[in-house]
């Protein structure tokens, strides 16, 4: 299919609705309180009919005294150090194709866009993969970015993706709005330049039109809008969060880590409010006679000054007791406020899949073996192995794709092989457990030296356990004897 028609509605009006919760879940995820006014602008009220903490209009000329907890950021950084914090292992089976993989993973800083990807998907439903080219940036390798789900409008089949068009708005000093559409499809990237207003696509111009696209004309084809991949693959993958998504049945979308939290996060919000409001309200204060205050001079009002040790004689009524000084100061809820706090955080972090213990509640501070983690931490676990899924598969398919590109477009001699991606379990395993378990093992006689080393080491290839066992026998007396040796051989 070609780019969108001169004048189409933008964004297409059937992912409108998921390009809204995105914009709610962005306003909690970034923390910044302008954007969470202006997201509950027009939605003041939560289901039950009481009025949200961040749909207050704050009255002019005062100070903002609401604050801003941001736990779904945590929540967000807490889903991707889970899958990412430890570097997967990425391997293919064939020596030189893996050499450039490597060189490909380590130019990219692919590690860290992965990790950078996950926090995006966890937020915001998913994230999208790109695979493109610019050399100028890179002239000697491809380039693997990550995409916004609300910068790209995909195309399903039977939820499989066939085609997605990812676009930008562009800078402009007028009202009109430039935005620059590239289509991905199979062998195919078709690119167009659109000069409309803020809710049209407006008329398509050439590239040329603005600095920030006048460079693709030159690598367009013939039609003048596409660039041939040379790779019948589509050039990009989308990776949900995780699945299904619970306002949108039935589509292929992910689901946030943040959807059907809002309510909970705006009542922890409240609830810092009102704690702070508590503190601020009970700062002690002195209520001092009228006679206690000096002049500032005509126009500029009076002042009590508190740290003045010695007064002249004030007309005091005698009967005043504390020389007619007041303490004003109130009690603080802590331990209400406390407790209202955590009792939200516990149950929006279950509802979001994760223990509380990953998010720093229930630390005791004491060292924990990684059976212990494991436990504390079960139901994170959980979560985190149903998202790897979706990762390993994308992830495996978009290097496939990166490689194919590769060798199309930079002549690099790879064979067209799918990558394997290990994301591992999460958890570092205690050394000194290990230790124990093997010694066990050994013990009881049930387990051998090549399984050992692949216990201790599940990182190693064939090459390096293989070694391994050989020190381990010649060190230990357990290499086979020399079958000949110096045994004399018969005449």
């Amino acid at each position: 299919m070609p780019l969108p028609e001169n004048g189409a509605v933008w964004p297409p009006r059937d992912i409108a609705p998921l390009y809204a919760d995105i914009k709610v879940d962005d306003a909690w995820y970034s923390g910044d309180r302008t954007k969470l006014a202006t997201v509950y602008r027009g939605e003041q009220h939560r289901p039950d009919g009481r009025r949200r903490l961040w749909s207050r209009p704050r009255p002019e000329g005062t100070r903002e005294h609401r604050l801003h907890i941001p736990l779904a950021g945590e929540i967000a950084q807490t889903s991707s150090d889970l899958l990412f914090a430890d570097t997967p292992t990425i391997t293919v089976s064939d020596a030189r194709t893996q050499d450039r993989l490597d060189e490909l993973l380590d130019a990219g800083a692919v590690p860290e866009l992965l990790l950078t990807a996950a926090e995006t998907a966890a937020a915001l439903s998913g994230v999208f993969l790109r695979v493109t080219w610019d050399r100028d940036a890179a002239p000697d390798r491809p380039l693997l970015t990550a995409v916004h789900p609300d910068q790209a409008v995909p195309e399903w089949r039977f939820g499989i993706m066939t085609a997605v068009t990812f676009w930008r708005a562009l800078p402009s000093t007028t009202q009109t709005v430039w935005r620059h559409l590239e289509r991905h499809e199979r062998g195919v990237i078709l690119h167009g330049l659109y000069e409309g207003t803020g809710d049209q696509l407006g008329r398509r111009v050439p590239l040329t039109e603005h600095p920030d696209t006048a460079g693709l004309a030159d690598s367009l084809g013939p039609e003048g809008d596409a660039i041939e991949t040379g790779v019948d693959l589509l050039t990009a993958a989308y990776i949900p969060n995780i699945a299904p998504n619970r306002r949108h049945r039935g589509a292929p979308w992910g689901r946030s880590d943040l959807q059907g939290l809002h309510d909970l996060l705006d009542a922890l919000d409240e609830t810092w409010s009102s704690w702070l409001r508590d503190i601020r309200l009970a700062r002690s204060r002195i209520i001092v006679p009228d006679g206690y205050l000096r002049s500032n001079g005509p126009g500029r009002g009076a002042t009590f000054d508190e740290d003045r040790e010695v007064w002249q004689t004030l007309a005091i009524p005698p009967t005043e007791t504390g020389n007619g000084i007041t303490l004003s100061q109130f009690e603080i809820r802590v331990e209400e406020h406390r407790a209202t706090a955590e009792a939200i955080v516990r149950q929006a972090t279950t509802a979001a899949g994760y223990s509380p213990a990953s998010l720093g509640l229930d630390a005791g501070g004491t060292a924990v073996t990684a059976t212990e983690i494991a436990a504390r931490d079960h139901r994170s676990m959980v979560t985190r192995a149903k998202k790897a899924r979706y990762w390993r598969r994308a992830t495996a398919d978009i290097l496939r794709v990166l490689l194919a590109v590769d060798r199309a477009q930079f002549g690099a001699r790879t064979v067209d092989e799918r990558p394997t991606v290990d994301i591992g379990d999460g958890v570092a395993e205690d050394p000194t457990a290990t230790a124990q378990t093997l010694s066990l093992l050994a013990q009881a006689q049930a387990v051998s030296t090549d399984t050992k080393v692949r216990l201790l080491h599940p990182d190693w290839d064939e090459r390096n356990v293989a070694a391994e066992v050989a020190r381990i026998h010649d060190e230990t007396g357990q290499a086979a004897p020399d079958p000949v040796g110096s045994f004399p051989l018969a005449a």
